[in-house]
């Protein structure tokens, strides 16, 4: 293609509202332009980036057994009330009516779709497993847009699904995808890691989310310093022997601790450590409140909570609804003497608790002296708090630290979720008929160019994997009224896109260093700039990556470019 011809408008000055890497090269680029909050139109080089990693994403996902199709993103209503999600799938779900007030969706994902497309026309366990996938533009209400194709409104996915007749039949096809997901993500030239993940608002259990390192990842990634074992912080199980001090117990006794509310005052003011506190915190789950205990150094795990109660939603207790059960506001709610019957639930850390400290549910007072059981009652203890940096690897290979990650990947095992919601049934071997089982795997295409960049980037631009560059080669004729170099350039733009080499050629008008810093910030894998010495024959070569550079012969470029990519 030459440059000339084509649509790469590049920046000289970093857009003020751009606040990381990917987000400011791809704008200063010519890769994307915003059209509205959370919103991009891809520009001529990034749609062949997109190209390009689709292109992997269908040779991994069909090797791995899947067969594309393109479904609707226009959805009705009605399919996702089957459901049950089309009140529970929160604020993220943009919904419309047609001139007939008929309500849809803008599919964000399409379990509903997809479930009812294969209910009406598999029937039999003789057609079963089947694997769909499609790549597709998908629209979530973000509260907050941000980081330019990182969070969006708009962006493209690959989503798949898997139905099954048996749990062993969906674990070999979980298996596989996974595996196709590495390679991927492996073949993108990314550093990731397969990590064990809490399935949200999809439903379902055994879930991974592939996560891409970066510094500027929303989510915390667990991980073993000795092992392979990876998990999203949410989903680290906490594998932790609490040891009891031996000590006598003391009598129960209020005092007051003015207004002293979080954690870190009252043990201050107490003289106490943090890990002598119990922090109680009221929730709702679905449609009741929890009072969920942890130890005062700890924090609770709301993820963890919910799957304790299998709850669909967990939330934290308004203020109000925290006066209205316990008789005094968030910061001095404890468990001894509510005032309305609610579970207790507590953390296995609080357990090992002597002599401790808890809010007295009354304002400005605490307990003193707390000791579970002789005090209150706990329903049920349970792995309720959030792992942390040092803690044992739950694998009991080595100690735990965090990295940050974007999720680029996730797959989960639906099971009969949606099957059982929207009668997906098949007749088994005997006539009867069974709930299809299912597996769900997405992987987020126009995320994937952008953390792509996050890890491949230098101070002068963009550095792309040979895979999935826009071109392979970038030509730069330095002097356009020179006719032995246009005639050379020419010849060469020819000859390489004949070899089978996707060339841009700069035949601009512009001066050197327009050229050289364009090259950069454009980050092609192996540039080749034709000058000076082309009435010799020579032409100077430059790897993106290394920055290395040198004279070729024309003769030689072909296996020198060739070599250069490989």
């Amino acid at each position: 293609m030459k440059q000339s011809m084509s649509f790469i408008p590049t920046l000289r000055e970093t857009p003020a509202d751009a606040e990381v890497k990917s987000h400011q090269l791809l704008l200063r680029a010519g890769f994307i332009r915003q059209t509205a909050s959370g919103v991009y139109s891809y520009l001529p080089l990034a749609t062949k980036v997109l190209k390009k990693i689709e292109n992997i994403v269908r040779e991994e996902m069909n090797r791995a057994g899947g067969v594309e199709l393109v479904m609707p993103a226009l959805q009705q209503a009605e399919l996702w009330e089957e459901s049950g999600r089309w009140h529970s799938y929160g604020p993220e779900l943009m919904r419309i009516h047609d001139r007939h007030h008929r309500e849809f969706a803008l599919g964000p994902t399409h379990e509903e779709v997809i479930t009812s497309l294969v209910r009406d026309d598999i029937k039999s366990y003789k057609r079963l497993p089947v694997t769909l996938y499609q790549i597709q533009t998908k629209f979530r209400d973000e509260k907050r847009p941000r980081f330019g194709l990182l969070r969006g409104r708009e962006f493209i996915m690959k989503d798949a699904y898997s139905f099954h007749s048996s749990k062993e039949s969906l674990d070999e096809a979980y298996e596989k995808i996974k595996e196709a997901y590495s390679n991927i993500f492996t073949r993108c030239e990314l550093n990731f890691r397969a990590v064990i993940a809490d399935s949200g608002a999809m439903g379902g259990k055994d879930t991974h989310e592939f996560m891409v390192l970066s510094e500027i990842g929303e989510d915390t990634i667990a991980y073993s310093d000795s092992s392979d074992f990876a998990a999203n912080i949410e989903m680290a199980p906490v594998v932790m022997e609490y040891e009891k001090l031996d000590e006598p117990l003391r009598e129960l006794e209020r005092v007051e601790t003015r207004n002293e509310k979080t954690i870190d005052q009252v043990a201050n003011f107490l003289q106490v450590d943090r890990a002598k506190c119990i922090k109680s915190l009221l929730f709702k789950v679905d449609d009741q409140f929890v009072l969920a205990l942890v130890r005062g150094d700890h924090e609770v795990n709301d993820v963890k909570l919910k799957n304790v109660y299998n709850a669909s939603i967990v939330e934290l207790a308004t203020e109000e609804e925290t006066i209205e059960v316990t008789g005094c506001k968030p910061g001095f709610v404890g468990p001894i003497h509510l005032r309305t019957n609610v579970d207790i639930i507590a953390d296995h850390a609080v357990k090992a608790i002597v002599n401790g400290v808890c809010g007295a549910n009354e304002e400005h007072h605490h307990y003193i002296h707390v000791n579970v059981d002789r005090d209150f009652t706990v329903k049920e203890f349970a792995d309720l708090r959030f792992i942390q940096e040092g803690d044992p690897s739950p694998d009991g290979k080595g100690t735990i630290q965090f990295a940050k990650g974007i999720e680029v990947g996730h797959v989960f095992k639906l099971g009969t979720r949606y099957s059982e919601a929207m009668k997906a049934n098949y007749l088994d071997e005997n006539g009867k008929a069974q709930p299809m089982i299912m597996g769900c795997y997405g992987v987020g295409v126009s995320r994937t160019l952008a953390a792509v960049v996050e890890q491949h980037h230098d101070e002068k631009g963009i550095v792309w994997p040979a895979s999935i560059a826009p071109f392979d080669v970038h030509l730069l004729l330095m002097n356009t009224k020179n006719d032995e170099q246009r005639e050379l350039a020419d010849r060469l733009y020819e000859e390489l896109k004949n070899d089978g080499f996707d060339t841009l050629y700069d035949d601009r008008a512009e001066r050197a260093g327009v050229k050289f810093a364009d090259a950069d910030l454009l980050g092609m894998p192996v540039r080749v700039v034709v000058g000076k010495k082309a009435s010799e024959g020579m032409v100077e070569v430059k790897v993106r990556k290394t920055g290395e550079s040198f004279e070729v012969a024309v003769s030689e470029l072909k296996e020198t470019i060739g070599k250069l990519i490989q």
